[in-house]
């Protein structure tokens, strides 16, 4: 006889995990053998990636290697406790200082995810009588962080400026926080920051930009989509960004004006309530930053790599979304589709996540291409010849 566990038995586990795999909804955790690039030894095989979000193929790059040994020969392993007690280093804080200025801000704060990030943010910040309206496509901790606030969550259709400022309109008089991400990461759009950013501005609400796959890839040095849209520090008062991304290492940092980092600081349970970093992962950043302001020509490559990848999916009838970053999905439709033509395209020696509910809407599961600067137009070209196989029914 099965164990009781809490209310729920054994057996009730066992019948949900059955139903995911029967609707291809089941995940699986990949065993990767090799430092990240794009090609990587994945379950013991070979495999040419187009699933990382190393967008500016740094996560191996010796400089940042360098800086992340010599933090650890001078600072150790860990940082003993959290940032309020003995966790802040000057490493830290020459870190939060480098970003702040980077990014034309008056203060940056550093967080351990961008999940703990948002959270953080929107519960420091908005609480029960306050109003939260989110983009409907946002990321899951955008989302987790409004409805976890205490906050009325109200949510708008993607991209629909009208409806959020309508959102707006109907709560007005609220306290009221706009929340988007910059770069959708499964759709690969960038939100209608000017409209948003106005709308927010009429409107006296606070607007929060989640920038993690726009950071290091998009604007001016890489300083993301409020830069390539021309938004200062003013427009949008709260940017947040990863540095497992685009920088190639971990972490995330929101940036803004004094008053309001110095309250997340004050209320933020995700940062209070938790162990810093790793000093030696704080230089690692500050070198990711240096390569990422230096290396233009990452980004110019990911333009090639983007424009070719984009025109060869249209000639091949492919059903791609409109986007313009590293982030190119292939729309599929249906769960089971989008697996076997993954397990398709692996079979050929190449490894493309099949994306599926509950992580976009049910029946627009996608291949998630994800391009980077360490691939070679030759890659593009494997990639598009095996969707044509595949096409052609040829996969071997």
């Amino acid at each position: 006889m099965l164990p009781r566990i809490g209310s729920y038995r054994m057996r009730d586990y066992s019948a949900r995990l059955l139903q995911r795999k029967k609707d291809g909804l089941y995940r699986h955790r990949r065993i990767i053998e090799s430092p990240q690039s794009t090609e990587i030894v994945c379950d013991g095989k070979k495999l040419l990636s187009f699933c990382s979000n190393d967008y500016l193929g740094l996560a191996n790059d010796v400089r940042i290697k360098h800086a992340f040994t010599r933090g650890i020969e001078h600072w150790g392993n860990g940082a003993g406790a959290a940032h309020l007690i003995t966790g802040h280093t000057s490493a830290h804080h020459q870190l939060e200082e480098e970003l702040a200025e980077w990014l034309g801000r008056e203060s940056a704060l550093l967080f351990s995810t961008g999940y703990m990030a948002n959270s953080g943010i929107i519960n420091a910040l908005m609480g029960r009588g306050d109003i939260v309206i989110e983009d409907r496509l946002n990321h899951a901790s955008l989302i987790d962080g409004g409805l976890n606030s205490g906050a009325q969550m109200v949510r708008f259709p993607h991209a629909d400026t009208d409806a959020a400022e309508q959102k707006l309109l109907d709560h007005k008089g609220k306290h009221a926080l706009l929340a988007t991400d910059g770069v959708f990461s499964m759709d690969g759009d960038i939100a209608p920051l000017q409209k948003l950013a106005n709308a927010s501005r009429k409107h006296n609400a606070l607007l929060l930009v989640d920038d993690a796959h726009g950071i290091g890839v998009l604007g001016n040095k890489g300083r993301g989509s409020l830069d390539r849209e021309g938004l200062s520090q003013q427009d949008v008062p709260l940017l947040m960004g990863t540095l497992g991304k685009g920088f190639g290492v971990f972490g995330a940092f929101v940036a803004g004006p004094e008053l309001l980092i110095e309250t997340i600081i004050q209320d933020a349970r995700s940062y209070l309530f938790t162990t810093a970093a790793p000093a030696a992962m704080a230089e690692a950043n500050r070198a990711a930053l240096r390569c990422v302001m230096e290396d233009q020509w990452r980004r110019d490559k990911l333009a090639v790599l983007i424009s070719r990848f984009r025109s060869g999916a249209e000639q091949l009838g492919l059903n791609l979304m409109p986007s313009e970053t590293p982030i190119q999905p292939v729309l599929v439709g249906e769960a089971d589709k989008a697996l076997s033509m993954s397990q398709a395209l692996e079979e050929q020696g190449l490894l493309v996540t099949a994306i599926r509910p509950p992580t976009v809407p049910r029946n627009s599961s996608r291949l998630r291409v994800t391009l980077s600067a360490n691939h070679e137009e030759t890659d593009i070209d494997k990639l598009l010849d095996a969707f044509e196989q595949i096409q052609a029914g040829k996969t071997r």
